[in-house]
């Protein structure tokens, strides 16, 4: 069974930081900053939609991996 080490961490990279953009803007959108100060609502939303950008962003990319061993 070969895998190639790089390509994985180079998708799931890609895939995380591109969820997590999408998030932000998203975010931005509805008007939740992530930088506002402090920790009030619109803080702590965009924060949330960060966080799970980033992470079904990572899901896509290794669901997208195991299709393609496949």
């Amino acid at each position: 069974m070969s895998r190639n080490l790089l390509a994985e961490g180079i998708s799931d990279a890609v895939g995380f930081v591109g969820g997590a953009l999408l998030g932000f803007w998203v975010g931005r959108l509805i008007g939740w900053d992530i930088f506002a100060a402090g920790y009030g609502i619109d803080s702590i939303g965009g924060i949330l939609l960060v966080g799970l950008g980033g992470g079904l962003g990572l899901q896509l990319a290794r669901r997208w991996q195991a299709g393609r061993k496949e």
